[in-house]
């Protein structure tokens, strides 16, 4: 039976070994997110050479070290089996209803640019709740028009 790595992944560019449960940093930029780095120092040798003209490094935990659990089969070999605890996001919470849709730095610009007012923070929310409830009724038009895309006319 393989024996479960004692590290969870290699630095991008030291090549250290990042140990389960530590904190190691990520580049923000979309493109570089499979490179994880052992310390904000070698993200910063990792940055000229990609070029990115704004980005900074994430703080992210490593995830737990999985656990071994041998179950019998029928066959009387036990097959190997690795449990990793899912990190909760929103988009595995049962009430999507919590979820924000709303870009809040786009919305909070455009109030600023145009009106110069700020924007309270339950804006959002209150947003999201009223796209949500203008999509259904889109989804529900297309439905009923035998569609399965939802198009700009369903909003109207």
């Amino acid at each position: 039976m393989d024996e479960i790595s004692t590290y969870w992944r290699k630095c991008g560019s030291c090549k250290k070994e990042i140990s389960y449960s530590t904190i190691y940093q990520m580049c923000n930029v979309s493109t570089c997110r499979k490179l994880v780095f052992c310390s904000v120092d070698c993200w910063n040798l990792h940055n000229p050479v990609m070029n990115h003209k704004s980005s900074w490094a994430e703080e992210n935990r490593s995830p737990r070290k999985p656990e071994i659990i041998i179950e019998n089969n029928d066959s009387g070999q036990a097959p190997r089996r690795i449990l990793v605890q899912p990190k909760p996001t929103a988009m595995n919470q049962s009430d999507d209803s919590a979820e924000i849709l709303i870009v809040a730095s786009k919305l909070k610009q455009y109030i600023k640019d145009k009106y110069d007012m700020n924007t309270a923070a339950n804006v959002m929310e209150a947003l999201s709740r009223d796209v949500r409830r203008l999509t259904d009724r889109a989804v529900e038009k297309a439905r009923s028009e035998g569609r399965k895309t939802v198009m700009d006319r369903d909003y109207e």
